[in-house]
């Protein structure tokens, strides 16, 4: 009997450049904008896939290892690569005891200072592409962190390409303003494509704490439906998400409520699978 090999990721290594925190002082929540270079020549990737960040591990493991959507990517320089993540620093609870510990991968990244290293692999999942016809409308929804690879596609169709002539549309949930990331008034990153006349921007935060930031964000979708259900149905649309594995299941549902016929979101979401122009990076 032969066994076919289980090929071992290659390991990769980057400088970080520098790290920013984009909540503001009196928001509890930590998140940063990591930016990093790397020289190694295996370096390949693109928008929208992940890489897989290598820290040391705890209780005995020696490693352990976390994804993080791209934010940013640079290769303008061929002895280089500049590529930026967003990492909210994370804690767990113990279900055994009740305590609270910091998320080893995020933590590390956090604290990680100008100068220092970390290891990865990857890429992971599929890039999000650019449509080849510049009049394709574009449809983003995200959560989180999950706005990371929406900046890289931003950036890429109105700095890179000179701009985008079929509407662009961004949804975008948090449980509170002050998680907005590139969209607060302190780092309003995304509000530079706000005059361009192709792009809309809509922020979904949730009214009351206890209410999830998923109802929020559906509840906005909902809210544009005239508009959005024209870009559904154009065979032209591509969709994109990124965020938490949930965001999937909450977007549909909305999404199927605005087409109203029972079974037409099926049909619709089908044609956007088989066409290609169904793209996730969820987590």
């Amino acid at each position: 009997m032969s066994l076919t090999a289980v090929p071992v990721a290659v390991q990769m290594s980057a400088t970080l450049v520098s790290s920013a925190r984009i909540t503001p002082a009196e928001s509890a929540e930590d998140l940063r904008h990591l930016v990093f270079e790397t020289d190694d020549p295996a370096f390949d990737t693109r928008i929208g896939q992940c890489l897989r960040v290598r820290v040391p591990g705890r209780y005995g493991q020696a490693w352990h290892e976390r994804l993080y959507s791209l934010a940013g990517l640079d290769t303008s320089d061929p002895q280089r690569t500049v590529f930026e993540l967003l990492v909210r620093r994370c804690h767990e609870i113990d279900d055994f005891n009740g305590e609270r510990h910091p998320g080893p991968a995020s933590n590390f990244l956090c604290d990680l200072a100008p100068g220092g290293r970390i290891e990865f692999s990857g890429p992971v999942g599929h890039p999000f592409p650019v449509p080849a016809d510049r009049h394709s409308p574009m449809l983003m929804i995200g959560m989180g962190t999950g706005i990371a690879p929406f900046r890289g596609l931003a950036q890429r169709i109105y700095e890179t390409l000179g701009g985008w002539d079929a509407p662009v549309r961004l949804f975008y949930g948090a449980r509170s303003g002050l998680e907005m990331l590139y969209m607060n008034e302190q780092n309003a990153d995304l509000a530079l494509y706000y005059d361009e006349a192709s792009f809309k921007a809509f922020q979904a935060v949730s009214p009351r704490p206890q209410m999830s930031a998923f109802s929020a964000l559906g509840r906005t979708v909902e809210e544009h439906a005239n508009e959005l259900r024209g870009l559904i149905e154009d065979p032209r649309t591509h969709l994109y998400l990124a965020g938490p594995e949930a965001l999937k299941e909450s977007t549909e549902v909305a999404l199927a409520r605005i087409t109203g016929a029972p079974g037409r979101w099926a049909v619709l979401r089908q044609a956007f699978v088989a066409g290609g122009r169904w793209h996730e990076a969820l987590y």
